[in-house]
């Protein structure tokens, strides 16, 4: 499991737009998105560019991080 940080959620709608946007992505699984922790934990089938994660997230208006950042 893969959790990264989500700056900018404020509500539900939020929440489901980081979900879509975190779906779009091929490989990634076992997706979750935490509006209180402030962050969405995925699982991946094979190797994945956080790169590519973060630019999904930031793409729909948010900002996002590695945990240990």
């Amino acid at each position: 499991m893969t959790a990264i940080k989500v700056e900018g959620m404020s509500c539900e709608h939020c929440v489901q737009s980081v979900t879509k946007a975190l779906e779009s992505i091929p490989g990634l699984e076992n997706i979750h998105v935490d509006l209180q922790k402030k962050q969405a934990q995925f699982t991946a089938k094979g190797p994945i560019s956080m790169d590519l994660v973060h630019q999904a997230i930031r793409k729909i208006g948010f900002e996002s991080s590695d945990m240990d950042s």
